[in-house]
């Protein structure tokens, strides 16, 4: 099932929810995101484990900055609090929620990826969030959850010094569980196999 933010489809009883957007960066917009909880909330009345991810060089760049820098004060609150609403509903979703993470996984995004349970890299991903460069900080509810991972150290490097972290400290750091040539493929085989990730482990290319 295709919509002008993504495609959903069904692989071995897995929902896989593929990002889409017509300049490939997967730009969270307010029509996106709106988008994207309507299709969550529909899933989740059929709840299987879902991935979601995006392309082979971008899961998501996040917000807009060029609409975001066209809204007013009240629609700048309800954007955030749509954005919340979101990752709350992918932290809530009633079965796992897993990151598949290709290429670049930015501001909203990682926030997104922070909201799933679990999240595969593959070697070419790049975690991180720009928005301190910018004068931004995300409203999305990546402040708590990134501390939660990787804690209030390595949190700030990241939000303050606008830092970016590749797949290889990102497994180091637990904030990716695997890394992986082939994220959605890694991923479907530790859910239809039972197996947990563990963090700190290996399977794919240096």
């Amino acid at each position: 099932m295709s919509q002008p933010f993504y495609h959903l489809e069904q692989q071995s009883g897995v929902w896989i929810l593929r990002l889409n957007s017509s300049d490939h960066t997967n730009r969270l917009t307010r029509d996106c995101v709106t988008a994207l909880y309507t299709a969550l909330q529909k899933i989740g009345e059929n709840a299987k484990p879902l991935i979601i991810t995006g392309n082979q060089q971008f899961f998501s760049v996040g917000a807009d900055l060029e609409e975001i820098a066209m809204l007013n004060g009240p629609d700048a609150y309800e954007f955030s609090k749509m954005g919340q609403a979101l990752m709350t509903a992918v932290e809530q979703f009633p079965a796992p929620v897993h990151a598949a993470v290709s290429g670049y996984c930015m501001g909203g995004g990682l926030d997104l990826a922070l909201s799933c349970h679990h999240r595969v890299a593959a070697p070419n991903a790049i975690f991180g969030h720009r928005g301190a460069a910018l004068g931004l900080i995300t409203g999305w509810g990546g402040t708590q959850r990134l501390p939660r991972l990787v804690g209030k150290a390595v949190a700030l490097e990241i939000f303050v010094a606008a830092e970016k972290i590749d797949a290889h400290r990102a497994l180091a750091l637990g904030l990716a569980e695997t890394v992986a040539d082939d994220p959605v493929a890694e991923t479907l085989r530790q859910i239809t196999t039972g197996r947990a990730p563990n963090v700190g482990r290996h399977d794919g290319a240096v």
